[in-house]
């Protein structure tokens, strides 16, 4: 599921960029490493690279009792979901300074525009994700510093955001039986 939110969060900005310039000239957004095994960049000259740079449980909405469907007359019991906060990256790599805030400023401006995606009003998004909320998450030169030098790479011009309610639900059921169709009791004494 990791996969298919970034993957959509992708594929919505760059259509976004295509309906507002006309082109991908400006930065088109490229999922995947930001940083390659020698510490050098990975993004592609012209585009930004979307990365997760760190995964977070959502405790607050966290359900606690097992999820029970039932399928074909058997109920099955499923993990509760588990609900996540992505922080990604998105790192803009241009020919020049002035492109690269060009390229930086669509991101902003994108999120902006469009704060949350629900699976009802885009399609293209899985219904097992629901809803991506999108939050601009700042944080202080000090914090992106040492989040450059974690990934092994020299600062970038670069936005973090969060993605907020990302949704992952194991199909695989732990338990499963006949469901409960008849509640009885028996006031006889022994």
């Amino acid at each position: 599921m990791l996969d298919v939110a970034v993957g959509f969060l992708a594929e919505q900005f760059n259509t976004y960029l295509v309906r507002r310039t006309g082109s991908m000239a400006l930065g088109k957004v490229v999922a995947g490493g930001l940083v390659d095994d020698s510490g050098k960049l990975a993004i592609a000259s012209g585009t930004v690279g979307l990365s997760i740079v760190n995964i977070e449980e959502e405790r607050v909405m966290r359900e606690q009792v097992p999820a029970r469907v039932t399928v074909n007359g058997r109920e099955l019991t499923l993990q509760p979901e588990l609900r996540l906060n992505l922080t990604l990256l998105f790192a803009a790599r241009m020919a020049n300074y002035d492109m690269t805030l060009k390229a930086l400023s669509n991101v902003l401006t994108f999120f902006q525009a469009f704060p949350a995606f629900a699976a009802e009003e885009y399609p293209s998004l899985d219904a097992r994700i629901g809803k991506i909320i999108m939050e601009l998450y700042s944080v202080g030169p000090e914090t992106l510093n040492q989040l450059w030098a974690a990934m092994g790479a020299k600062y970038q011009p670069s936005v973090l955001y969060r993605a907020r309610l990302v949704t992952i639900q194991d199909q695989e059921p732990f338990r499963f039986g006949e469901p409960i169709t008849d509640i009885g009791i028996d006031l006889h004494d022994r």
